[in-house]
């Protein structure tokens, strides 16, 4: 059995919705997605998951082409109002645990990781960043645009459905492996 197969075949039981397997070269790093982040996100420079405590883009470019391989996974969630922001992200938590075990399933096959996520942490009431270290750098992954990486533009090359239907949330996390 191929890694592949023995991924898929570990990653089965958990409630993914779709995923796929490319190769980090595959990825299209745009650092215009920075300036996005910087003019419209209230997140940027108020965490260690988000712009610019990730590095710059070109770090976060060479720390993802670090990995030969990647896995996106994509989980769903239905909520009443889709455009109720605090009903919207508080399935976001469901994703992040999903991610998290399906990571914790290349550990146990010895394989070191990478996880980009969904949406700036919001593990701790307030992050410690700038002043001190992550409190939970085992639990919190970077958001994937913080790496350049437009996640919608990636979905779409791959087939994978990004709006899933009325009042569905798509969540999306890359596993670099």
């Amino acid at each position: 059995m191929d890694l592949k197969e023995l991924i898929e075949e570990r990653i089965a039981p958990f409630p993914i919705y779709q995923y796929e397997f490319l190769k980090s070269v595959e990825l299209t790093f745009e650092p215009k997605v920075r300036s996005i982040c910087r003019s419209e996100c209230p997140m940027y420079g108020t965490t260690w998951s988000c712009p610019p405590a990730v590095g710059t883009p070109e770090e976060c470019r060479a720390r993802c082409l670090a990995y030969e391989d990647v896995l996106l996974i994509a989980t769903v969630a239905e909520v009443a109002d889709i455009a109720n922001m605090d009903e919207t992200l508080a399935t976001r938590r469901e994703h992040e645990r999903i991610t998290r075990e399906v990571r914790d399933q290349f550990t146990e096959l010895g394989r070191g990781t990478m996880v980009l996520s969904s949406e700036a942490c919001r593990i701790c009431e307030s992050c410690a960043w700038p002043d001190s270290p992550c409190r939970h750098s085992d639990l919190m992954f970077p958001c994937v645009e913080s790496h350049c990486i437009l996640v919608t533009q990636l979905a779409e090359r791959f087939g994978m459905d990004f709006i899933a239907g009325a009042g569905v949330v798509t969540w999306f996390s890359l596993i670099f492996f």
